[in-house]
């Protein structure tokens, strides 16, 4: 019997999950992760409020950005439902307003996020582009990182719980070959710069909606971590604790999110228990087609006394 996880049956997943249901005028319905665990995946939030604002955009307009604002935490195993505002429809442009809410037990609801979107109808237009593509090895001579992890994990043996080792192992619909070291993988400081490749693990359908909301979900990862290289830290490692505060997201050009990217991130500063981070998103041929910026909460963690071990 293989080992090998079945990528198709875990992309198709994927896009179930972004899929979002209309159940009234301008109110959607995200499902909740299959056998999710903990807090909500920041990025499933922000590709399912997108999804949401782009189904009640016309077809003819596409989304070229987008800037969210994590409240709270979401709780995994609750559907996540998504109020649309329209606050404008021109010739050009269009631009919605998206909350993201979740029911309580006693069934209030609780924002959990929000998120502006802005939308265009494609345009010819002056052209530049001032930062090239960084020079980095190609994703088919790297190793994916899902090897790195299970190394690391049996490395530390004991100190890792069988909780943190579930989550660390559990087979992803995004496929990921990072050309440095990311902050989990070692504890040597470094400069605050990263590049990695990622796609999904098999085919999408033929939707460019679907590849935004996936490269809007895969655009949440390596992000924040960037900012703690400098430090030599890892959440991974329970070192840091932390949660992404804002994130914002432009499409420049379209792309297919099952054919390799380059996710070059790179952290200016950080300081008052936050990061600051951005991203640059390349496809194979060198064109930048998204740019990312994030802020996020991150403080070294406090052992209590009694748990120094």
């Amino acid at each position: 019997m293989s080992d090998t996880p079945d990528y198709a049956k875990l992309v198709d997943g994927l896009v179930k999950l972004l899929t979002v249901e209309r159940v009234a005028t301008d109110i959607y319905v995200g499902s909740p992760q299959k056998d999710g665990v903990g807090r909500v995946f920041g990025g499933q939030v922000i590709a399912q409020a997108l999804q949401a604002a782009q189904a009640s955009v016309p077809d003819e307009k596409s989304a070229h950005s987008l800037h969210a604002y994590f409240l709270r935490g979401g709780r995994e195993g609750v559907p996540i439902e998504y109020r649309i505002e329209r606050d404008f429809d021109g010739r050009s442009f269009s631009n919605r307003r998206v909350v993201a809410s979740q029911e309580n037990e006693d069934g209030t609801a609780t924002p959990i996020l929000n998120l502006t979107a802005s939308f265009q109808t494609p345009e010819d237009g002056l052209e530049h582009l001032d930062s090239p593509m960084p020079e980095v090895d190609d994703p088919e001579t790297l190793k994916p990182d899902m090897e790195t992890r299970r190394a690391m994990i049996e490395k530390m043996g004991d100190k890792v719980s069988d909780a943190q080792r579930a989550i660390a192992l559990r087979p992803r619909p995004i496929e990921m070959r990072t050309t440095d070291k990311l902050h989990w993988m070692n504890a040597e400081p470094k400069d605050p710069h990263a590049h990695s490749w990622f796609k999904t693990a098999s085919a999408l359908p033929d939707d460019p909606a679907l590849h935004r909301a996936v490269i809007a979900y895969a655009s949440d990862y390596t992000l924040l971590g960037t900012s703690a290289l400098p430090h030599g830290l890892s959440w991974m490692r329970g070192e840091l604790v932390g949660a992404s505060l804002d994130h914002t997201l432009w499409f420049h050009q379209e792309a297919r999110a099952d054919d390799w990217l380059l996710y070059a991130t790179d952290s200016p500063w950080s300081g008052g228990g936050r990061g600051f981070n951005r991203g640059r998103i390349f496809n194979k041929q060198g064109i930048l087609i998204a740019s990312v910026a994030q802020e996020g909460m991150m403080r070294k963690r406090i052992k209590k006394p009694g748990n120094q071990g």
